[in-house]
């Protein structure tokens, strides 16, 4: 190739790197840009900013967390559903906790010398928050296959196994999420005529059959999406019937009637995306913005 036909090739690709570049880098995003400012779809392409008083308080799409300096839940406010992007509704580290419906087991079995290295599973800690939540909004916080001190009830079955892999004579039976320096006594106290026992710290029970007890709390009071976090972790909904459950603890904080936080809520009630898609929902923000301006605070 001759040093003409050279430059012919190099500023034809020259050519079409910056036709690409006007057309992609520059013209698409602009084009994208301006049908965003179409009103109608304004407020969303700028991040659904709810202001106060002139203030950005949040966005309408992404949750925040109601609670004061020690992460204590504010009686005042209703509370967002569980997240699990970073510290709690971080943008930047959206995300689900990972765990499935097999996450049963703490991890490290039956506890650690040092509690700080224990990783509660999924059942427990949905368990967890289920009993804070009952405490807080004073119902009833016992849901199936929870201990009544908040954690999974799962218990290792130890003993001869058929050729099924199920233990036919248990000989040990211990509550692994249960460790003798958090419980004085296990959640059950026999099992197939075993005493049960609880788990000792650092000891590995994975030798046994895992079973889990499912118990007599067959229909929870605190519903599903108070007790577990979304995908992303930035769910700004909560189902209208958490909603209801916070409205006697809301009402009471606030000096008012249950009838009129109801009536709010109701006001702020969404139904399925246009009628079919998703399910009915509440936005916590938008609903504590409006508890504010009507029934603020006495000092």
């Amino acid at each position: 190739m001759n040093f003409s036909s050279l430059i012919r090739t190099h500023w034809a690709a020259l050519r079409a790197l910056l036709v690409l570049t006007v057309i992609v880098g520059i013209g698409y995003p602009l084009f994208i840009w301006l049908v965003a400012q179409i009103p109608g779809l304004q407020h969303k392409a700028d991040g659904s900013i709810v202001d106060v008083g002139g203030k950005p308080v949040g966005s309408s799409l992404i949750g925040q967390l109601f609670t004061d300096a020690k992460g204590d839940p504010l009686p005042q406010y209703f509370q967002s559903r569980p997240s699990a992007a970073g510290a709690g509704y971080d943008p930047l580290s959206t995300s689900a906790s990972n765990l499935g419906p097999e996450s049963i087991v703490d991890s490290p079995v039956g506890g650690a010398d040092n509690p700080a290295d224990a990783k509660p599973s999924l059942l427990t800690q949905v368990c967890t928050r289920s009993k804070a939540i009952g405490e807080l909004e004073g119902v009833d916080g016992a849901r199936p296959f929870c201990t009544g001190g908040g954690v999974g009830a799962v218990l290792s079955v130890i003993g001869p196994r058929d050729a099924g892999g199920v233990v036919v004579a248990p000989t040990e039976v211990v509550s692994i999420n249960e460790p003798c320096d958090t419980t004085a006594q296990p959640f059950l106290d026999t099992y197939e005529g075993v005493r049960v026992q609880c788990a000792k710290p650092g000891e590995d029970y994975s030798v046994g059959q895992i079973v889990p007890i499912k118990g007599a709390a067959s229909s929870p009071a605190v519903p599903a999406d108070a007790v577990t976090a979304s995908g992303s972790g930035l769910d700004p909904n909560i189902s209208p019937a958490y909603a209801q459950l916070q409205i006697a603890r809301v009402a009471k904080a606030r000096g008012v009637s249950a009838g009129q936080v109801e009536q709010l809520v109701a006001d702020h009630t969404d139904g399925r995306t246009l009628g079919v898609f998703g399910e009915p929902r509440v936005n916590v923000l938008e609903l504590n913005i409006a508890l504010d301006d009507k029934f603020p605070m006495k000092s």
